[in-house]
């Protein structure tokens, strides 16, 4: 099945989640306009359907491979991002200082849906080198930005992040790798790194590994970490390559999915030390990695969306063709297609919605950024870097549990030919299951949420977005549309639940925090149905609603939002059964 991007859905979510056209009305996006966002959307559709997509099924059977030092990724990725960086795609999102485009992060998000839904193992690589390229920009010196970034932005380098070793996990305040200054503004880097995807392969002749270290006598935990640059050739002044550096992928992990991606274990310094250059000051590494993180987690909550609209064609196809059974609202014929069925329209309306949920959600997080990045008022700026901060945990989790359940959905609608991989269902399952895993896993991401993100402003900044989803359940209210059944009422129900769990775990939070953590994953689940659904309900009452868009916001409402209140009631009343069960005895 070839992958064709769904620009109507996208562009829908961009106008009502991303809020493109009130943007460009305010200034926000100076000199862009509607129709070059439209035309950017369908080259990158084109690129992805004729150049990517047909290098995804090959690429997981063959996989990445290590020979020697150097990984090999699959036959068609080195052509296909030589393609993709000539084209300009490498740089649409990155700054024009250095060579990018510019373009904003709500139209880059939406442009990074399509790679990954097309080939989820080649966006990886993307995702990650335009982390990069914004940790440099935020951290690095003049010098080295001048040095490094305009060949990141064109795509010529691509661009890592190590943090993760064999021991620490999630745990950074434990790693172990060392830098040691060297008198020359170097520093020798020491150590070993897992996990690192496209830590090394063959798709373009420099790789810049961002790392995090420790310098001597550093202060114990996060409080003592560094950032440091590490590139696998080593740059000369006038910028052409010098030797190897003391760098090397010592193996490539053997995984579940994405199997195309090179998940490496790298190894720094086993000849004395790699060289790498500080980014940023020394010991506040972590806050300028943050920066990188942050973008991955909501591109990550974007290849949620892609790999869980990827599903959902897969099996809309399939139960169209599909013919098994007699539908009882077709008697005449002999066997019917398998969407006639109740129950298979269910699993696909389940499909879209939440796909079109998740797709909203993490818009509404990019359009944030970019008012925190580019409105000329400093109050709008802090306000939307709030509303960014509180939306980001929420697009990463609750869009990768999304996937996971939506390609497990497309499995079940498929039958017994899900479960076998010629269909191609299976892999779309084993490669989004690392998704609520890296980048930090979704308990994480709730944590997030719970503890430092409800807490913004003493609780203002939640509660004005719990105002802003009720003000859309009010207008859904006042459009009196009857095709939209009882979503305005299962809408108020829905934020009234989210509203009660949040005042109690803002409560609890100052008396009981470990109650507050029990609750914190079925309270990130009933802030992303909620969002979800207010941003379906808007676009079914926008001024250019398709009849799909009330559809899906009617089946969403009526048939998943009821799950808030129970979901509310294990946040507030499900502590105890998670803290005092005698996991001694449970546990045994």
């Amino acid at each position: 099945m070839t992958y064709q991007a769904p620009l109507d859905d996208i562009m829908s979510a961009l106008k009502v989640a991303g809020q493109l056209q009130q943007s460009m009305a305010n200034g926000l996006y100076p000199g862009l306009e509607i129709e070059t966002i439209e035309a950017v959307l369908a080259e990158a559709g084109a690129f992805s359907s004729d150049v990517l997509a047909p290098l995804n099924w090959p690429g997981d059977r063959a996989g990445s491979k290590l020979i020697g030092e150097d990984v090999r990724t699959p036959d068609g990725f080195p052509d296909a991002y030589r393609k993709f960086s000539d084209a300009g795609w490498a740089a649409l999102p990155c700054p024009e200082a250095y060579g990018g485009q510019g373009l904003p992060q709500v139209v880059a998000s939406a442009v990074g849906e399509i790679w990954n839904s097309a080939n989820t193992a080649f966006g990886i690589c993307l995702l990650l080198t335009q982390g990069a390229i914004h940790a440099l920009e935020a951290g690095g010196s003049e010098e080295l930005k001048s040095k490094y970034l305009p060949n990141m932005v064109s795509g010529k380098w691509t661009g890592t992040m190590n943090l993760t070793e064999p021991h620490a996990g999630s745990d950074l305040s434990t790693l172990t790798t060392k830098a040691i200054p060297q008198g020359d503004g170097t520093y020798a880097i020491s150590g070993t790194k897992i996990f690192i995807s496209f830590g090394e392969h063959d798709l373009t002749e420099n790789i810049i590994h961002l790392v995090l270290a420790r310098l001597p006598n550093a202060p114990e935990g996060t409080r003592g970490i560094s950032l440091f640059l590490v590139p696998k050739f080593l740059v000369n002044e006038d910028g052409s390559l010098g030797a190897r550096n003391d760098v090397i992928c010592a193996g490539v992990e053997h995984k579940l999915g994405i199997m195309a991606s090179p998940t490496c274990v790298m190894k720094f310094g086993e000849k004395g030390g790699a060289t790498g250059y500080l980014v940023g000051q020394e010991n506040r590494g972590l806050a300028t990695m943050f920066v990188m993180m942050n973008a991955a987690r909501l591109a990550v909550g974007m290849q949620g969306v892609a790999l869980a609209e990827a599903a959902t064609q897969r099996a809309l196809i399939y139960a169209k063709e599909r013919r098994q059974g007699r539908s009882l609202s077709d008697s005449h014929a002999r066997s019917s297609a398998i969407i006639e069925h109740a129950d298979v329209r269910r699993m696909l309306l389940t499909m879209k919605s939440f796909t079109h949920a998740a797709r909203m959600i993490c818009f509404a997080t990019a359009y944030a950024q970019d008012v925190a990045h580019l409105s000329r008022e400093e109050a709008e700026r802090q306000s939307a870097g709030h509303r960014a901060a509180l939306l980001t945990p929420v697009a990463k989790a609750f869009s990768t549990d999304v996937a996971v359940e939506m390609a497990s959905l497309g499995i079940q609608v498929h039958g017994g030919m899900g479960y076998v991989e010629e269909t191609g269902a299976a892999q779309l399952y084993r490669d989004a299951r690392i998704l609520p895993i890296y980048e930090g896993t979704n308990g994480i991401q709730a944590i997030d949420l719970v503890t430092r993100k409800l807490p913004l402003d003493h609780g203002a900044v939640v509660n004005s977005y719990i105002l802003e989803l009720a003000g859309i359940a009010g207008d859904v209210r006042a459009s009196n549309r009857l095709e939209l059944g009882r979503t305005a009422e299962r809408l108020a129900e829905a934020i009234r639940a989210l509203q009660s769990a949040t005042e109690w775990l803002l409560r609890t939070l100052e008396t009981s925090p470990e109650s507050a953590l029990a609750g914190a994953t079925p309270y990130a689940r009933l802030f992303g149905l909620t969002a979800g659904a207010a941003y379906l309900a808007k676009a079914a009452i926008s001024e250019d609603a398709s009849v799909s868009s009330g559809t899906l916001a009617r089946f969403f409402a009526e048939q998943c939002l009821p799950a808030c209140h129970g979901l509310a009631e294990s946040v507030v009343s499900g502590a105890d059964a998670v803290l005092v069960a005698p996991s001694h005895e449970v546990f045994q």
